[in-house]
Formats: C-alpha cells, sequence, structure tokens
C-alpha cells in the first residue's frame, strides 16, 4: 500500500516516503518542510481547512482502503442529539456547537491526573534529539498542559552523572528535564520518568522520589513498538564508548578489544552504538512475571510513590494479556499500549519494519482483554494507545477503538517535529541563540517565509502563547514550545470538529459507536461494525413505519 505524497487540497508535502501516519518513514530536523504536521506547527487550526478560499472547491480524494489499518476506519456523524455536554450547556444550537466540546480528560486509581487534551508524548530518552530539543518539548508540554515522558537510560548516558555504590547521587541531565516541566506545569499533565533494566540498578526511581516527591509519575519498561530489544543509541567517540561500557551497557562492537581501537584508529569503525538489558530473562512463566512485577509496583508504593505506570510494546497476545490483567491488578495509573509502527530514534531497521503486531490489531485486542476484565466485575486500567498517530483523526479513532478504557492517545514523532522546526526558525532570527536551540538552518525557507520574517506572524499560536505566560516571560519561551502549542491548537480544534459531528460533546463521551469499518476485514480484525450496518436495523423501522 503506497501513500501519497502530496496533498493538493492542504498545500502540503513529503519530503520522503510517508507511512500510514503521513510522517516522513525517515523526519529530519534539519527538515524545510512540508508535511502536514510540520505545517500545522506554524499556522495552526488553518491547516484544518483547504487552502486559497474563495479561489477553490475541493472534493475528497479518499477511498475505502484496503487491507486492516487505521485508516480503514471511518468516523461517523450523526443527525440528531447530543451527549456529553457540560454543566450549564443546554441541548441548543446556540450551545452544541464544536468549540464547546470539552477535551479534558484524566487519567489515574488513587489519584486522578488532569490533563487538558487527550495527548502525550511518546518516551523521550537517551537519543540526542531529545536532549537537543528538551526545552522546546517539555515547555511546549507543560504550557498546553498535556504528559511528557522521560524514557531510558537518561542518567546512565549522562557524564556528569555520580552513581555510588550502585545508586545515583546526582543526576544533571534527569534534573533539568524534570525541573524544565515542572517550571511550567500548572496542575493540568504531568511528567514520567521511565526505568529499564538499567535504570532500575542504578536507583533511578530511589532519586527522583528523593528529590521530587510525588510530583512525577514512575513508568516501568516492558518495550515499545519500534523494536523488541533494549534502547540504543549511537556513539562517535571511542572515549564515550569505553564510558558507557564502563558504564554497564552493551556496546557493540566492544570498545575495550584492541583490534576494535585500532579499526576506530583507521577509520574503519566510525561508530559504535550502545544498547540497554532485556528484561525477565530469568523468568519462564507469565506467573513468575506476575509475581517479579507485583514486588517492584509495592516496593515503589513503599518508597512513596503515588502514580504508576507501565509502558509495553508490540509483543504477541500473552504480553498485551499480562499487562492489562497485572496492572489492572496492581492499581496503576497508566497502562500505554505501543503497537509496531511506531516511531524511534534509533533502532535496527528491518527490524522496526518486520516485527511485532501492528497498532490497530494490538489495539483491538487490547479493548478485548479489558472488556473480560470489566464483565468479571474488574476496573481495567487506564490506557493510552500509540504507534504510528499524528493527527486528529487518529486521535479519534483511537480513542474510540479502545472506548471507554482509553483515554489518551501517545504521539511520538509528531509532538517532536514542532519543537524541531521552531529551533530551525529561531537559529536564523535569532543567531546568537542557534547554538542554545541547536538551530539547523542558515536561513528561513521559502515554505516559511510566505507566512512572515518574525515569530509573531509566523506562528499562529504565538500570541496565544504571550497571553498564557505574558509578554515578560515570553522571551523565555521557546519557539519549538510555541510550535507545539500550535500543533496542539490544530489537532485540538479538528478534533472537537469531529466530536461534535458525532455529537459528542466531550472527550469522555466517545465510544466504539462512534467508528465504522471500510471493509469486512477490519470489522473481523476490530469487532468495529461495517459501515453499511450501522443502524441499518433502524433505518429499515422508519422505511417500515
Amino acid at each position: 500500500m503506497q501513500w501519497q505524497k502530496s496533498n493538493d487540497v492542504l498545500g502540503t508535502v513529503n519530503r520522503g516516503n510517508p507511512a500510514e501516519s503521513g510522517l516522513c518513514t525517515l523526519c529530519r530536523v534539519d527538515c524545510m518542510g512540508k508535511c502536514e504536521t510540520w505545517l500545522s506547527s506554524l499556522r495552526g487550526r488553518k491547516m484544518l481547512y483547504p487552502r486559497d478560499f474563495g479561489l477553490v472547491t475541493a472534493g475528497s480524494a479518499n477511498t475505502f482502503h484496503l487491507g486492516v489499518c487505521y485508516n480503514s476506519l471511518r468516523i461517523n456523524g450523526y443527525l440528531y442529539g447530543a451527549d456529553g455536554l457540560a454543566k450549564g450547556l443546554s441541548n441548543s444550537e446556540d450551545d452544541c456547537i464544536f468549540p464547546n466540546v470539552s477535551l479534558e480528560t484524566e487519567f489515574g486509581k488513587i489519584v486522578k491526573t488532569k490533563v487538558r487534551v487527550p495527548l502525550m508524548t511518546g518516551a523521550l530518552g537517551s537519543t540526542f534529539v531529545a536532549a537537543k530539543y528538551w526545552e522546546s518539548f517539555a515547555i511546549g508540554a507543560a504550557l498546553v498542559g498535556f504528559p511528557i515522558v522521560v524514557g531510558e537510560n537518561v542518567v546512565g548516558i549522562d557524564r556528569e552523572a555520580e552513581i555510588k555504590n550502585g545508586r545515583i547521587v546526582k543526576a544533571p541531565e534527569l534534573d533539568r528535564r524534570i525541573q524544565t516541566y515542572l517550571r511550567y506545569f500548572d496542575g493540568y499533565g504531568a511528567i514520567l520518568v521511565q526505568m529499564n533494566v538499567e535504570d532500575t540498578r542504578n536507583g533511578v526511581a530511589e532519586y527522583v522520589i528523593d528529590k521530587y516527591g510525588d510530583s512525577v509519575v514512575i513508568e516501568l519498561k516492558w518495550g515499545q513498538g519500534a523494536k523488541d530489544i533494549g534502547g540504543e543509541i549511537q556513539v562517535t567517540s571511542l572515549d564515550y564508548a569505553l564510558f558507557l561500557k564502563k558504564r554497564g551497557y552493551v556496546v557493540d562492537p566492544n570498545p575495550e578489544l584492541p583490534e576494535v581501537q585500532e579499526a576506530f584508529e583507521h577509520g574503519a569503525i566510525k561508530s559504535f552504538a550502545r544498547h540497554s538489558r532485556l528484561g525477565y530473562t530469568c523468568l519462564s512463566s507469565w506467573q513468575k512475571v506476575q509475581e517479579n512485577f507485583m514486588k517492584q509496583v509495592k516496593y515503589l508504593r513503599k518508597i512513596g510513590y503515588k502514580k504508576i505506570s507501565l509502558k509495553t510494546g508490540a509483543y504477541g497476545m500473552e504480553a498485551l494479556a499480562m499487562a492489562i490483567k497485572f496492572a489492572t491488578e496492581a492499581k496503576l495509573d497508566l497502562l500505554t499500549i505501543d503497537g509496531a509502527g511506531g516511531g524511534t530514534g534509533m533502532s535496527p531497521w528491518n527490524m522496526m519494519e518486520t516485527w511485532g503486531v501492528p497498532s490497530i490489531f494490538l489495539h483491538s485486542k487490547a479493548y478485548e482483554y479489558a472488556h473480560i476484565l470489566a464483565k468479571k466485575g474488574k476496573k481495567p486500567v487506564d490506557m493510552a494507545f500509540a504507534g504510528g498517530f499524528a493527527r486528529e483523526d487518529h486521535i479519534f479513532k483511537a480513542l474510540a477503538l479502545g472506548a471507554p478504557y482509553t483515554k489518551l492517545v501517545c504521539m511520538g514523532r509528531a509532538l517532536m517535529i514542532p519543537g524541531f522546526l521552531g529551533s530551525n526558525i529561531e537559529g536564523v532570527l535569532h543567531p546568537e541563540r542557534k547554538d542554545k536551540v541547536k538551530g539547523n538552518w542558515e536561513k528561513l525557507p521559502a515554505s516559511v517565509t510566505e507566512f512572515g520574517q518574525t515569530a509573531e506572524e509566523i506562528f499562529a499560536g504565538y500570541y496565544d502563547v504571550q497571553k498564557k505566560v505574558g509578554k515578560e516571560e515570553m522571551k523565555n519561551i521557546p519557539y519549538g514550545a510555541i510550535a507545539v502549542w500550535t500543533l496542539a491548537d490544530k489537532l485540538s480544534a479538528g478534533l472537537q470538529q469531529l466530536l461534535a459531528g458525532a455529537r459528542k460533546f466531550s472527550v469522555k463521551a466517545i465510544s466504539r459507536e462512534d467508528i465504522s469499518s471500510a471493509n469486512r476485514e477490519t470489522e473481523k480484525e476490530t469487532g468495529i461494525p461495517f459501515l453499511t450496518e450501522i443502524g441499518d436495523a433502524q433505518a429499515k423501522k422508519i422505511l417500515k413505519a
């Protein structure tokens, strides 16, 4: 199946080969445009509509996609009624307008976490891209009010971090990430800190709870949709590779071998890959995994954590059932389920292309398994779906497919693009800040200057951010964060429109009845009825009445 590289109606084009999400399979930080997510980071909700209004008419080129994927789900609209109206609103035509759709949601078992829009970032961990653009990602997320995840290995790769007797005593990079978010946190959203095998050994949980208390959600890491091994980064320094090896990581090729050092010296080897370890290798059954997992959660509760989450990847059905059941029984706050088709900073490419369960299959089974627990009288863990999402229709479909258990949609690369774009623009407009913001451009491309020459002209969301933080504080807001706000505004407005069309005036009111399958394969795999069968019985009653 080939996805279109350009969209004439929106005036967008992909630099590389587009994935199902609409993002290029290889997304570059120095990209000059202009896919839909890239352009939406500048123009915001204007990107919901065809370009050149008054000079054009537009018609849909969409056909029912073959195969089973999220694009094979359709969003249903209804002729009458209104559900989920906020207190104080009536079902009059004056109140039932899309700006009145509430996008607020919440997750959590014991303590509820409020979120302004049903989004969260993927795990932004030890990849250098995450570190370079963290201010944009974190400040943007905090201002909008959605959760952000500090991914695995942040402490382990930090040269300035100090680990004594197997425990962290100093972690400057982790502190920077947490404190950047908390500076603008206003009660909506959350910051999650993820732990893998090495993080657990190094005492990340103990360090975070001692320093930040319950203002941080701790996340256990089982896997992700991009790969079925631990996280990787690539380093080009022999000295750094040796440092990571001494920190306890798997480094490939082994930088301690004389022949490898000689090859590096002569240029035959130019980089090293740092790998994390697989978890649970000493366990042989799901019962043993459950026992180990429950002990881990009990320990985290004992040292003070009130909010705990779990991230799992695109494993098979047994692992999915384990994740949902264990997270439910342990009363975790959130379970993020990442299907194959998601993105990453660095993974073996053919592994990404060929391993694991694609998102729509995994998410369909997640609903089925959660529903089994619900019928037994249990309250299933709140879930977030991840794996190849970028647009507002993706958000709608994922929330509907997993309703009522899915509270958030996790986006990885889509929420990083505005950080890159804003930083590139800031580096050109303020050359003195180029190194600090990691700008990649020497001048603004035509794809940007068509909207203006200043930040106030370029970013549709500039004055919205200024209203929130004030003129004085605005000088401290990176342009990447303004771009995150602008993209989130477009996604929010688009989601509000889709919800209003489905006669749902809160995101909490969304249900599986709000989507339909565009082909029989999708109907079979998702349990979502074929589109001409939804309401067909009622239609015939009307005709026969």
